[in-house]
Protein backbone atom coordinates (compact mmCIF):
# COMPACT_ATOMS: atom_id res chain seq x y z
CA UNK A 1 0.00 0.00 0.00
CA UNK A 2 2.92 2.36 0.68
CA UNK A 3 3.81 2.46 -3.02
CA UNK A 4 0.28 2.40 -4.40
CA UNK A 5 -1.24 5.06 -6.63
CA UNK A 6 -4.40 7.10 -6.48
CA UNK A 7 -6.03 7.89 -9.83
CA UNK A 8 -7.25 11.44 -10.51
CA UNK A 9 -8.93 12.18 -13.86
CA UNK A 10 -9.60 15.79 -14.83
CA UNK A 11 -12.78 15.71 -16.92
CA UNK A 12 -13.41 19.47 -16.85
CA UNK A 13 -11.68 20.25 -20.15
CA UNK A 14 -13.67 21.90 -22.93
CA UNK A 15 -12.18 22.24 -26.43
CA UNK A 16 -13.73 24.88 -28.67
CA UNK A 17 -12.56 23.04 -31.79
CA UNK A 18 -14.77 20.11 -30.77
CA UNK A 19 -17.86 22.19 -30.03
CA UNK A 20 -20.03 20.44 -32.63
CA UNK A 21 -19.51 17.12 -30.85
CA UNK A 22 -19.34 18.15 -27.19
CA UNK A 23 -22.11 20.75 -26.95
CA UNK A 24 -24.32 18.15 -25.24
CA UNK A 25 -21.70 15.86 -23.68
CA UNK A 26 -18.37 16.21 -21.83
CA UNK A 27 -15.16 15.66 -23.77
CA UNK A 28 -14.52 12.62 -21.58
CA UNK A 29 -17.74 11.07 -22.88
CA UNK A 30 -17.05 11.56 -26.60
CA UNK A 31 -17.66 8.23 -28.41
CA UNK A 32 -14.71 6.72 -30.25
CA UNK A 33 -13.89 3.41 -31.96
CA UNK A 34 -17.54 2.38 -32.16
CA UNK A 35 -18.24 1.27 -28.60
CA UNK A 36 -15.90 3.28 -26.36
CA UNK A 37 -15.71 6.76 -24.81
CA UNK A 38 -12.52 8.77 -24.54
CA UNK A 39 -12.34 8.37 -20.78
CA UNK A 40 -12.31 4.58 -21.18
CA UNK A 41 -8.64 4.66 -22.22
CA UNK A 42 -7.14 6.46 -19.23
CA UNK A 43 -9.53 4.81 -16.77
CA UNK A 44 -8.74 1.33 -18.11
CA UNK A 45 -5.01 2.13 -18.00
CA UNK A 46 -5.33 3.03 -14.34
CA UNK A 47 -7.28 -0.11 -13.47
CA UNK A 48 -4.90 -2.31 -15.48
CA UNK A 49 -2.02 -0.70 -13.56
CA UNK A 50 -3.52 -1.83 -10.25
CA UNK A 51 -5.08 1.49 -9.25
CA UNK A 52 -8.17 0.72 -7.18
CA UNK A 53 -9.28 4.23 -6.24
CA UNK A 54 -10.10 6.73 -8.99
CA UNK A 55 -11.59 10.21 -8.60
CA UNK A 56 -13.20 11.86 -11.60
CA UNK A 57 -13.65 15.62 -11.65
CA UNK A 58 -16.27 16.55 -14.31
CA UNK A 59 -17.78 19.94 -15.03
CA UNK A 60 -19.82 20.27 -18.23
CA UNK A 61 -22.85 18.17 -19.21
CA UNK A 62 -21.67 15.26 -17.09
CA UNK A 63 -24.97 13.36 -16.78
CA UNK A 64 -24.13 11.14 -19.77
CA UNK A 65 -20.65 10.51 -18.35
CA UNK A 66 -22.10 9.37 -15.03
CA UNK A 67 -24.56 7.15 -16.91
CA UNK A 68 -21.70 5.60 -18.87
CA UNK A 69 -19.50 4.90 -15.86
CA UNK A 70 -22.24 4.09 -13.35
CA UNK A 71 -20.86 2.54 -10.19
CA UNK A 72 -17.64 1.58 -11.96
CA UNK A 73 -18.66 -2.10 -12.16
CA UNK A 74 -17.32 -2.62 -15.68
CA UNK A 75 -13.90 -1.42 -14.46
CA UNK A 76 -14.05 -3.44 -11.20
CA UNK A 77 -14.36 -0.21 -9.23
CA UNK A 78 -17.69 -0.90 -7.47
CA UNK A 79 -16.05 -1.56 -4.12
CA UNK A 80 -16.81 -1.10 -0.44
CA UNK A 81 -13.33 0.36 0.04
CA UNK A 82 -11.87 2.78 -2.51
CA UNK A 83 -13.48 2.46 -5.96
CA UNK A 84 -14.88 5.16 -8.24
CA UNK A 85 -15.68 8.70 -7.05
CA UNK A 86 -17.33 11.67 -8.77
CA UNK A 87 -16.65 15.26 -7.69
CA UNK A 88 -18.56 17.57 -10.06
CA UNK A 89 -17.43 21.19 -10.24
CA UNK A 90 -19.71 24.18 -10.33
CA UNK A 91 -19.93 25.92 -13.72
CA UNK A 92 -18.96 29.11 -11.90
CA UNK A 93 -15.74 27.64 -10.53
CA UNK A 94 -12.58 29.29 -11.79
CA UNK A 95 -10.62 27.44 -14.45
CA UNK A 96 -6.91 26.83 -14.86
CA UNK A 97 -4.83 26.61 -18.02
CA UNK A 98 -3.77 23.04 -17.36
CA UNK A 99 -4.88 19.66 -16.10
CA UNK A 100 -5.80 19.33 -12.43
CA UNK A 101 -7.34 22.48 -10.97
CA UNK A 102 -6.06 22.95 -7.43
CA UNK A 103 -9.17 24.99 -6.64
CA UNK A 104 -11.41 22.09 -7.55
CA UNK A 105 -9.22 19.66 -5.65
CA UNK A 106 -9.41 21.96 -2.63
CA UNK A 107 -13.20 21.73 -2.63
CA UNK A 108 -12.79 17.96 -2.20
CA UNK A 109 -9.64 17.92 -0.08
CA UNK A 110 -11.10 15.29 2.28
CA UNK A 111 -10.83 12.71 -0.50
CA UNK A 112 -7.08 13.22 -0.70
CA UNK A 113 -6.60 13.38 3.06
CA UNK A 114 -8.55 10.18 3.71
CA UNK A 115 -7.06 8.09 0.92
CA UNK A 116 -4.25 5.76 1.99
CA UNK A 117 -2.33 5.66 -1.30
CA UNK A 118 1.07 7.35 -1.16
CA UNK A 119 1.17 8.62 -4.75
CA UNK A 120 -1.32 10.34 -7.03
CA UNK A 121 -1.53 10.07 -10.82
CA UNK A 122 -3.22 13.19 -12.22
CA UNK A 123 -4.35 12.75 -15.82
CA UNK A 124 -6.46 14.28 -18.57
CA UNK A 125 -9.51 12.48 -19.97
CA UNK A 126 -8.94 12.77 -23.71
CA UNK A 127 -5.78 10.84 -24.64
CA UNK A 128 -6.07 7.67 -26.73
CA UNK A 129 -3.35 5.29 -25.50
CA UNK A 130 -2.72 2.02 -23.66
CA UNK A 131 -0.07 2.41 -20.99
CA UNK A 132 1.14 0.67 -17.85
CA UNK A 133 1.79 3.30 -15.18
CA UNK A 134 3.84 1.05 -12.89
CA UNK A 135 7.15 1.66 -14.74
CA UNK A 136 6.49 5.39 -14.30
CA UNK A 137 6.24 4.93 -10.54
CA UNK A 138 9.40 2.81 -10.50
CA UNK A 139 11.35 5.49 -12.40
CA UNK A 140 9.88 8.18 -10.16
CA UNK A 141 11.14 6.39 -7.05
CA UNK A 142 14.55 5.49 -8.45
CA UNK A 143 15.22 9.06 -9.61
CA UNK A 144 13.98 10.71 -6.42
CA UNK A 145 11.59 12.93 -8.37
CA UNK A 146 9.04 15.25 -6.82
CA UNK A 147 6.94 15.33 -9.98
CA UNK A 148 7.13 13.10 -13.05
CA UNK A 149 5.53 14.34 -16.25
CA UNK A 150 4.66 11.75 -18.90
CA UNK A 151 5.54 12.85 -22.42
CA UNK A 152 5.25 11.43 -25.91
CA UNK A 153 7.28 12.56 -28.88
CA UNK A 154 8.79 15.28 -26.70
CA UNK A 155 5.38 16.80 -25.91
CA UNK A 156 3.53 16.66 -22.62
CA UNK A 157 0.64 14.21 -22.35
CA UNK A 158 -0.60 16.27 -19.38
CA UNK A 159 -0.27 13.30 -17.05
CA UNK A 160 1.63 13.78 -13.80
CA UNK A 161 2.80 11.49 -11.00
CA UNK A 162 3.32 13.14 -7.64
CA UNK A 163 3.54 12.10 -4.02
CA UNK A 164 0.11 12.62 -2.52
CA UNK A 165 1.45 14.59 0.43
CA UNK A 166 3.12 17.01 -2.00
CA UNK A 167 -0.11 17.32 -4.00
CA UNK A 168 -2.02 18.15 -0.82
CA UNK A 169 0.60 20.78 0.04
CA UNK A 170 0.32 22.31 -3.45
CA UNK A 171 -3.45 22.46 -3.07
CA UNK A 172 -3.33 24.05 0.37
CA UNK A 173 -0.68 26.65 -0.54
CA UNK A 174 -2.11 27.62 -3.96
CA UNK A 175 -3.03 31.13 -2.83
CA UNK A 176 0.53 31.74 -1.65
CA UNK A 177 2.40 30.16 -4.57
CA UNK A 178 -0.03 31.24 -7.29
CA UNK A 179 0.03 27.73 -8.75
CA UNK A 180 -3.38 26.76 -10.18
CA UNK A 181 -2.41 23.34 -11.59
CA UNK A 182 0.55 21.04 -12.23
CA UNK A 183 1.50 22.85 -15.43
CA UNK A 184 2.12 26.09 -13.53
CA UNK A 185 4.90 24.46 -11.53
CA UNK A 186 6.63 23.28 -14.69
CA UNK A 187 6.48 26.77 -16.18
CA UNK A 188 7.88 28.45 -13.06
CA UNK A 189 11.64 28.82 -13.56
CA UNK A 190 12.05 29.54 -9.84
CA UNK A 191 10.44 26.36 -8.50
CA UNK A 192 12.41 24.19 -6.09
CA UNK A 193 11.09 20.80 -7.16
CA UNK A 194 12.81 17.99 -9.01
CA UNK A 195 10.68 17.50 -12.11
CA UNK A 196 11.42 14.45 -14.25
CA UNK A 197 10.22 13.42 -17.69
CA UNK A 198 9.03 9.95 -18.62
CA UNK A 199 8.96 9.38 -22.38
CA UNK A 200 6.18 7.04 -23.50
CA UNK A 201 7.05 5.40 -26.83
CA UNK A 202 3.72 3.77 -27.67
CA UNK A 203 0.81 5.24 -29.61
CA UNK A 204 -0.67 8.28 -27.84
CA UNK A 205 -2.85 11.04 -29.28
CA UNK A 206 -4.75 13.80 -27.51
CA UNK A 207 -8.17 14.51 -29.02
CA UNK A 208 -8.47 18.30 -29.11
CA UNK A 209 -10.21 19.09 -32.44
CA UNK A 210 -12.60 17.64 -35.00
CA UNK A 211 -9.72 17.03 -37.41
CA UNK A 212 -7.68 15.19 -34.74
CA UNK A 213 -10.70 13.14 -33.71
CA UNK A 214 -11.33 12.15 -37.33
CA UNK A 215 -7.68 11.37 -38.02
CA UNK A 216 -7.22 9.24 -34.90
CA UNK A 217 -10.44 7.36 -35.62
CA UNK A 218 -9.12 6.54 -39.08
CA UNK A 219 -5.74 5.49 -37.66
CA UNK A 220 -7.42 3.05 -35.27
CA UNK A 221 -8.53 1.09 -38.35
CA UNK A 222 -4.86 0.36 -39.13
CA UNK A 223 -3.70 -2.96 -37.72
CA UNK A 224 -0.39 -1.57 -36.42
CA UNK A 225 -2.25 1.07 -34.39
CA UNK A 226 -5.06 -1.25 -33.32
CA UNK A 227 -2.54 -3.73 -31.97
CA UNK A 228 -1.01 -1.04 -29.73
CA UNK A 229 -4.34 0.02 -28.23
CA UNK A 230 -6.41 -3.12 -27.80
CA UNK A 231 -4.37 -5.72 -25.94
CA UNK A 232 -5.64 -8.99 -24.48
CA UNK A 233 -3.70 -8.57 -21.24
CA UNK A 234 -4.53 -4.85 -20.96
CA UNK A 235 -8.09 -4.53 -22.28
CA UNK A 236 -9.83 -1.21 -22.83
CA UNK A 237 -12.90 -1.60 -20.65
CA UNK A 238 -16.24 0.07 -21.34
CA UNK A 239 -19.92 -0.06 -20.46
CA UNK A 240 -21.42 -3.41 -21.39
CA UNK A 241 -24.70 -3.33 -23.30
CA UNK A 242 -26.77 -6.45 -23.95
CA UNK A 243 -27.46 -6.14 -27.65
CA UNK A 244 -27.59 -8.82 -30.37
CA UNK A 245 -24.77 -9.25 -32.89
CA UNK A 246 -24.85 -7.04 -35.96
CA UNK A 247 -26.92 -8.45 -38.82
CA UNK A 248 -25.37 -8.42 -42.28
CA UNK A 249 -27.78 -9.06 -45.15
CA UNK A 250 -26.85 -10.61 -48.50
CA UNK A 251 -26.73 -7.10 -50.01
CA UNK A 252 -24.11 -5.85 -47.53
CA UNK A 253 -20.40 -5.38 -48.20
CA UNK A 254 -17.91 -4.35 -45.54
CA UNK A 255 -14.22 -3.48 -45.95
CA UNK A 256 -11.67 -2.32 -43.36
CA UNK A 257 -14.28 -1.13 -40.87
CA UNK A 258 -15.23 -1.46 -37.20
CA UNK A 259 -18.88 -2.24 -36.59
CA UNK A 260 -20.31 -2.53 -33.08
CA UNK A 261 -23.11 -4.86 -32.06
CA UNK A 262 -26.83 -4.36 -32.58
CA UNK A 263 -26.60 -2.86 -36.08
CA UNK A 264 -28.24 -3.86 -39.36
CA UNK A 265 -26.06 -3.47 -42.47
CA UNK A 266 -27.72 -3.76 -45.87
CA UNK A 267 -25.41 -1.46 -47.84
CA UNK A 268 -21.68 -0.98 -48.43
CA UNK A 269 -19.33 0.17 -45.65
CA UNK A 270 -15.67 0.99 -46.25
CA UNK A 271 -12.96 2.51 -44.03
CA UNK A 272 -15.58 3.50 -41.47
CA UNK A 273 -16.51 3.13 -37.80
CA UNK A 274 -20.11 2.16 -37.06
CA UNK A 275 -21.41 2.32 -33.50
CA UNK A 276 -24.16 0.28 -31.83
CA UNK A 277 -27.69 -0.07 -33.17
CA UNK A 278 -27.06 1.65 -36.52
CA UNK A 279 -29.25 0.88 -39.56
CA UNK A 280 -27.73 1.25 -43.06
CA UNK A 281 -30.18 0.72 -45.90
CA UNK A 282 -29.91 -1.09 -49.23
CA UNK A 283 -27.86 0.50 -51.96
CA UNK A 284 -26.21 2.96 -49.57
CA UNK A 285 -22.45 3.53 -49.62
CA UNK A 286 -20.64 4.68 -46.48
CA UNK A 287 -16.95 5.57 -46.91
CA UNK A 288 -14.48 7.16 -44.48
CA UNK A 289 -17.27 7.88 -42.00
CA UNK A 290 -17.93 7.80 -38.26
CA UNK A 291 -21.54 6.84 -37.53
CA UNK A 292 -22.52 7.07 -33.88
CA UNK A 293 -25.12 5.14 -31.92
CA UNK A 294 -28.70 4.62 -33.16
CA UNK A 295 -28.33 6.46 -36.45
CA UNK A 296 -30.57 5.41 -39.34
CA UNK A 297 -29.38 5.75 -42.93
CA UNK A 298 -31.97 5.13 -45.61
CA UNK A 299 -31.64 3.41 -48.99
CA UNK A 300 -29.41 4.59 -51.83
CA UNK A 301 -27.49 7.16 -49.76
CA UNK A 302 -23.89 8.19 -50.36
CA UNK A 303 -21.80 9.42 -47.43
CA UNK A 304 -18.08 10.15 -47.64
CA UNK A 305 -15.96 11.68 -44.85
CA UNK A 306 -19.00 12.34 -42.66
CA UNK A 307 -19.46 12.24 -38.89
CA UNK A 308 -23.03 11.51 -37.77
CA UNK A 309 -23.63 12.16 -34.09
CA UNK A 310 -26.12 9.99 -32.17
CA UNK A 311 -29.74 9.51 -33.29
CA UNK A 312 -29.33 11.12 -36.72
CA UNK A 313 -31.74 10.09 -39.45
CA UNK A 314 -30.57 10.27 -43.06
CA UNK A 315 -33.42 9.98 -45.53
CA UNK A 316 -33.17 7.76 -48.62
CA UNK A 317 -31.32 9.20 -51.58
CA UNK A 318 -29.28 11.67 -49.52
CA UNK A 319 -25.69 12.53 -50.45
CA UNK A 320 -23.22 14.08 -48.03
CA UNK A 321 -19.51 14.67 -48.56
CA UNK A 322 -16.70 16.14 -46.52
CA UNK A 323 -12.99 15.48 -46.89
CA UNK A 324 -10.27 13.85 -44.84
CA UNK A 325 -9.06 17.20 -43.47
CA UNK A 326 -12.53 18.62 -42.83
CA UNK A 327 -15.25 16.01 -42.31
CA UNK A 328 -18.90 16.99 -42.62
CA UNK A 329 -20.45 16.88 -39.13
CA UNK A 330 -24.16 16.29 -38.50
CA UNK A 331 -25.42 17.21 -35.04
CA UNK A 332 -27.17 14.80 -32.70
CA UNK A 333 -30.81 14.00 -33.36
CA UNK A 334 -31.17 15.88 -36.65
CA UNK A 335 -32.75 14.73 -39.90
CA UNK A 336 -30.85 14.96 -43.17
CA UNK A 337 -33.02 14.71 -46.28
CA UNK A 338 -32.44 14.31 -50.00
CA UNK A 339 -33.23 18.01 -50.53
CA UNK A 340 -30.47 18.93 -48.06
CA UNK A 341 -27.66 17.27 -49.99
CA UNK A 342 -24.20 18.66 -49.37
Amino acid sequence: MMKSMLGVIDATTYKDDLEELIAHRPLAGLPIAGRYRLIDFVLSNMVNSGIGSVAIFPKYQYRSLMDHLGSGKNWDLDRKRDGLFFFPASITDGTSEGIGSFNQFAANIDYFLRSKQEYALVANCYTVFNMDFNPVLERHLQSGCDITEIRSGGESLEIYLVKKSLLVDLIQTRDITGYTCMKDIRLDIHHNYKICDYEYTGYAEKIDSISTYFRVSKEILKMNIWSQLFLKDRPVLTKVKDEPPTHYTNTSEVKNSMIANGSVIEGKVENSIIARAVKIGKGSTIKNCIIMQKCTIGDNCELDSVILDKDVMVESGTRMNGNLNSPFVVKKGTVQGALMNS
